[in-house]
């Protein structure tokens, strides 16, 4: 029998605000332990909750840019279960009611676009970390994480695909550092997904049982866990067992999945509204207000790159996905004068790779659209070599100088005249006979070198386009 997996993704993004979400504690990763954290975020009795405005204002702002319907009037439930990361055995999320629902997400996956549906997003609570380590027995926890605040961002069964979910991850998590909503650092636990799986038979209409499975920190393990579950629930299947719905624990180190608990339904959580909070209340003005504001989002920019500069699209996925890049890239094409193309290859390529191999970001070097612009331009017309290039970048990014000076410095013209270049091929070709005669058997792949002995001669000054021409002249002569 063929299967046909079946895939929703519950994605919990931390949000980048300078407290939490509840109290007036720091958010920020990193610090000792149990130092981040008063009385309210570890739930002691007799405290009470404050919401936090800015929490609200980003997550409607995320709801925008997945279209969303933003709910003017909302509220918070307690979401009750028990666990020793969760002092007070209640979190505080959003149940019937959420902030933010019916929206959906297109993205590209292998250049077709893929719209996937986005139920709801609402805000909630983090819990604590609990700790394990070889050096003590048992457990301990780590309360600094109580109260981060969090948006959950909960999809449509609507992926078919590893693939499919792997570019929806990518595309949210640009989202959310475009808007500047979160730092999106995978590492420090600032994006987390939850992963549901069901398999059917190809062509039916009828979803599944699905497992849900918790612990998935990265993209990559997030494809490796769609497939090892699917690829699972079909060998039960195969050999006459059933699916049970349950809660499942991803182990990326070995690559497998260990049974948790069975999977609770929403009554096993006994939601009921928050009596500490009152309802959130959203003008229609502001509602309105943050939508005019939303940048254009990377989803978007990079379908504009691929129609309007005819880029492939990996290359406008990764200018899009460095905003650095991306407005340097926009900075050079409104100036003109230039393919967009070569102007993308060299912030891809060589400014790319000099800005790693020093650890600089893009503004904080020297080069500037219009000077690349003008390196491009000349490239372009024959002025200079593409060799002569890559050392007028280098200068460009480490020194405020321009392009004109850099070539009279370093004597890097390009020549361009016939004759000359004639006097020099003829001389490569005397020196050659040997390779000429293999040219001449057949063997056409000599040209390449008979020509780089030619740049070699010239000091990488020569016209490389003019001196193949000139070379197959003579060499037909």
């Amino acid at each position: 029998m063929e299967y046909e997996m079946i895939v929703g993704l519950e994605v919990h993004a931390e949000l980048s605000t300078h407290s939490k979400i509840y109290c007036g504690c720091k958010n920020a990763f990193g610090g000792e332990v149990n130092s981040q954290c008063c009385e309210i975020c570890t739930g002691l009795p007799g405290t009470l909750p404050s919401l936090n405005e800015k929490v609200v204002e980003y997550a409607i702002k995320m709801g925008h840019a997945l279209g969303c319907t933003i709910n003017p009037v909302t509220k918070q439930d307690r979401k009750n279960y028990f666990y020793p990361d969760l002092p007070k055995a209640y979190q505080i999320s959003q149940y019937d009611l959420p902030l933010c629902e019916r929206g959906h997400l297109d993205v590209l996956v292998e250049d077709e676009v893929k719209r996937i549906g986005i139920t709801r997003i609402h805000i909630e609570e983090d819990a604590g970390k609990l700790l394990h380590d070889e050096s003590f027995s048992g457990s301990l926890v780590d309360f600094n994480r109580c109260g981060v605040p969090l948006i959950e961002i909960v999809s449509e069964p609507d992926f078919r695909s590893s693939k499919e979910a792997k570019a929806y991850l990518e595309a949210l998590k640009q989202i959310l550092i475009y808007l500047d909503i979160s730092d999106g650092k995978m590492q420090e636990g600032s994006i987390r997904c939850d992963v549901n799986v069901s398999v059917r038979e190809k062509g039916s209409d009828i979803f599944g049982t699905r497992v849900e499975m918790k612990n998935v920190n990265t993209f990559s393990g997030a494809v490796r866990a769609i497939e090892y579950e699917a690829a699972r629930q079909i060998e039960v299947l195969e050999s006459g067992g059933t699916i049970s719905q349950e809660t499942r624990r991803w182990d990326d180190s070995k690559g497998v999945n260990v049974l948790l608990r069975s999977k609770e339904d929403a009554m096993d959580y006994r939601y009921f509204p928050e009596p500490d909070l009152g309802a959130i209340v959203v003008s229609e003005a502001l509602i309105r207000q943050m939508k005019d504001a939303l940048p254009e989002l990377p989803n978007k920019k990079t379908m504009r790159y691929m129609r309007e500069f005819e880029l492939p699209s990996f290359d406008a996925g990764l200018l899009v996905e460095n905003r650095n890049k991306a407005r340097f890239f926009e900075a050079c094409t409104a100036i003109g004068g230039c393919s967009p193309k070569n102007i993308a290859n060299w912030i891809l390529g060589d400014i790319t790779r000099i800005l790693r191999e020093n650890k600089q970001e893009l503004p904080e070097s020297c080069i500037t659209p219009e000077k690349l612009v003008d390196m491009v331009a000349r490239i372009e017309k024959g002025e200079i070599s593409n060799a002569a290039g890559k050392t007028i970048v280098e200068v460009l990014l480490a020194e405020d100088k321009e392009v004109a000076q850099i070539v009279e410095e370093k004597g890097l013209g390009q020549i361009s005249d016939s004759s000359a270049l004639e006097d020099l091929a003829r001389e490569v070709l005397a020196a050659n006979e040997k390779a000429v005669e293999q040219y001449r058997g057949g063997k056409t792949n000599v040209l390449g070198f008979l020509v780089g002995q030619c740049m070699k001669a010239s000091k990488g000054k020569g016209n490389p386009a003019l001196l193949r021409e000139i070379m197959l002249k003579l060499i037909e002569e």
